[in-house]
């Protein structure tokens, strides 16, 4: 069968990589820029023997898809700023349970409302500490209508793998923005590890585990397995619990998570870096500007790079500080004031060596123009 070749904007490659992943379940409300990938949901989930929901609000949506999860189901939601602010607390209430999901926000242009239908990269800390306590978070930022399916691909694959919720951070540049794509014959599809009766009885099930790993096989609800689930500090068996030790135990091994995501599911992509002096790094909708700025500077003898992390949580720093090694300065563009750079700044000090390390923001809702982020290079170099 040969690969399947379309012309698609990033809201509906979204969708086609979710229903290539598995996904079985969609809960959300509309909100711009997002509102397409509910919209392709609620035609093509049903074809797929899947289910669509319309609900009240983005905190029901949220509360819905972790339900439809320890049912047993591949689930997702999508929405933009004000709508992933409202799904924070059941974000917690999912990583703390372990109840894998995806949850993909197409960002816009705030604070507030904003501006709707322009982009912005606001979001970027709020998808790692927008949820309270201490928690694991895995985050994806697509740069390309390509990558929005690649990356929600690996979204669901994660949050199966890890027994935890996802991130996908769009942007609304990618989101609306139409490609030529050629779609995989295949995509590779990652299931949770599910109890095995003649293994372990029903009687016998921990569903919070501390197990190799740090990940429990988790049972589908109504498949014979009976447990607690609670928000609450919890035991092996789920039950609330006040035991300082069994507390430890807990938080700890969740926030691990983080390490078997930077070892499992950490992604990048990289242009022109083995001798680059100037280093770009951008994610999301400013990436395509800073590949062209890149040529432009490497075509005028300047000897610059691109850093593209496709996951920003936890963000690929052994490869960041590599390439910091040997970097004369960096500059990170953002349709934000300054959050990624942060992330930046606190690895740029390599063997001694402090790297300077530049910010550019836009926050109008346009996108960075090449020739601005060209004169950046130019400045620094």
């Amino acid at each position: 069968m040969s690969a399947r070749v379309a012309l698609v904007q990033g809201n509906e490659a979204c969708a086609d990589g979710a229903i290539a992943a598995g996904c079985q379940f969609y809960a959300g409300y509309p909100i711009t820029p997002s509102t397409e990938i509910a919209e392709i949901m609620a035609a093509r989930l049903p074809r797929t023997g899947g289910r669509f929901i319309q609900m009240e609000d983005e905190i029901a949506s949220m509360a819905a898809i972790i339900g439809a999860s320890l049912a047993g189901l591949k689930a997702m939601t999508a929405t933009s700023g004000p709508g992933f602010s409202l799904k924070q607390e059941n974000i917690g209430f999912a990583a703390m349970c372990e109840v894998p999901c995806v949850v993909v926000n197409v960002q816009r242009a705030g604070p507030s409302t904003g501006g709707p239908t322009a982009p912005g990269q606001g979001d970027i800390m709020q998808a790692r500490w927008g949820t309270h306590g201490d928690h694991p978070m895995v985050a994806f930022v697509p740069y390309s209508v390509r990558d929005t399916y690649d990356l929600t691909v690996a979204a669901f694959n994660c949050a199966e793998h890890l027994r935890t919720p996802t991130i996908v951070l769009l942007d609304e540049v990618i989101g609306h923005m139409r490609e030529q794509v050629e779609y995989p014959e295949r995509v590779r599809v990652v299931d949770r590890e599910r109890p095995d009766p003649a293994i372990t009885p029903p009687d016998e099930y921990l569903p919070f585990a501390h197990a190799d790993g740090g990940v429990a096989p988790m049972a589908d609800f109504g498949s014979g397995y009976r447990y607690h689930v609670t928000g609450l500090h919890h035991d092996e068996r789920g039950m609330p619990t006040a035991n300082p030790t069994e507390i430890d135990r807990l938080v700890r091994r969740l926030q691990a998570k983080m390490d078997l995501a930077a070892a499992s599911w950490q992604l990048y992509e990289e242009m022109h870096v083995a001798d680059a002096d100037i280093l770009i790094v951008a994610a999301g909708g400013p990436v395509r500007p800073a590949k062209r700025a890149v040529n432009m500077a490497r075509a005028n003898g300047i000897k610059a790079g691109l850093f593209i992390p496709q996951t920003v949580w936890p963000f690929p720093v052994k490869r960041l500080r590599e390439l910091l090694g040997r970097a004369k300065a960096v500059v990170v563009p953002e349709l934000n004031l300054g959050q990624l750079v942060l992330e930046i700044e606190r690895h740029a000090c390599v063997g001694g060596r402090a790297v300077p390390v530049h910010s550019l923001t836009r926050v109008d809702g346009e996108l960075f123009t090449p020739a601005q982020l060209y004169a950046a290079i130019e400045e620094v170099s």
